[in-house]
């Protein structure tokens, strides 16, 4: 038992570490080599922080353990916007941006929605071909963002903002080593996270969507968690609602593409019918919540966590 939790631990450690390097690394050789501030942030920057959650569900679903692989997504973006949401609305007001409303709700829905009616077809699971096109919708959110940013100069600095764009560096040995560690720390981490995932399932009794739901998805959350924590107590939310809107569809559209296309992705009924629709029950209940007074106070915060911790005690009772 407390072998598999260290393994969680050092895990996930090295997993964000990785993700870090591996984003500091591309970036600045992006940079480098004149590529976009806005198209860096889009992609690489975007991969690279949302690297942890792939590996993870590669390897889950390579092991044969789909489960785990759509309660890391599912879970995560359950965890974006009722756990993170909630706690930064809690400790601060969060200001909701017209595009918050306009575009970022939309797509986040209707990628949601689309999950929902895949998987709920003839035969419950994701295939190459719907991660195909998963990627290339994806290709497109990413093209008309980059378009719509350019023409509103403001808007392209509130972007370039939001998704944290390394400095370049001048050294490009040591962006190497970024990439090289970054990359090694994914493999590994990823392959003790989910070890120690698997192993903390059997010890516990519990099934294998449980621990996807819980501990893969809330320790995959945790920078996001923390980040916001601290912009809420610096009083910089205001940006907060898109960026966490905006990691539920890059995994939903780039997570579940990519691991689908590797190796179909098998979905239970019971996380189709139970958390697939929570998901889409929570990124409802965002929409009347943003346009109230165009803000996130605590009592949003408060019924945002309140279905968390509701969510969470069905799942593990």
């Amino acid at each position: 038992m407390l072998l598999n939790i260290i393994f969680l631990i050092v895990g996930l450690f090295i997993l964000i570490l990785g993700g870090d390097f591996l984003v500091r690394g591309a970036s600045s050789v992006a940079l480098r080599a004149h590529i976009s501030p806005l198209v860096v942030g889009l992609t690489v920057v975007a991969f690279g922080t949302s690297a942890p959650e792939l590996l993870i569900s590669v390897k889950a679903a390579l092991a044969g353990s789909p489960d785990m692989t759509m309660g890391n997504v599912v879970g995560s973006n359950i965890c974006n916007l009722a756990l993170v949401l909630g706690v930064t609305a809690l400790i601060g007001v969060i200001k909701v941006q017209p595009d918050s409303i306009k575009i970022d709700w939309p797509v986040t829905m209707g990628s949601s929605l689309l999950l929902y009616f895949v998987i709920k077809g003839d035969e419950p699971m994701i295939n190459t071909y719907e991660g195909v096109i998963f990627i290339v919708l994806l290709i497109i959110y990413t093209v008309l963002i980059i378009r719509k940013s350019r023409k509103e100069n403001k808007a392209l600095r509130e972007l370039e903002d939001e998704i944290g764009i390394p400095e370049s560096s001048s050294n490009v040995w040591k962006d190497v080593f970024y990439m090289v560690g970054g990359c090694a720390g994914l493999y590994y981490g990823s392959d003790w996270f989910v070890g120690g995932a698997k192993e903390l399932a059997l010890y516990l009794g519990v099934s294998e969507r449980v621990i996807g739901i819980t501990v893969l998805a809330l320790g995959t959350s945790l920078p996001e968690l923390v980040t916001a924590i601290v912009a809420s107590i610096k009083k910089e939310t205001d940006l907060a609602l898109g960026n966490l809107m905006g990691s539920n569809i890059f995994n939903i559209l780039s997570i579940l593409g990519i691991t689908s296309i590797i190796q179909d992705i098998h979905v239970s009924e019971k996380i189709i019918e139970h958390d697939v629709t929570v998901m889409l029950a929570i990124t409802l209940l965002i929409l009347p919540l943003m346009l109230y007074k165009r803000s996130l106070g605590r009592l949003s915060g408060a019924i945002l966590l309140g279905v968390y911790l509701v969510y969470t005690y069905t799942v593990i009772s």
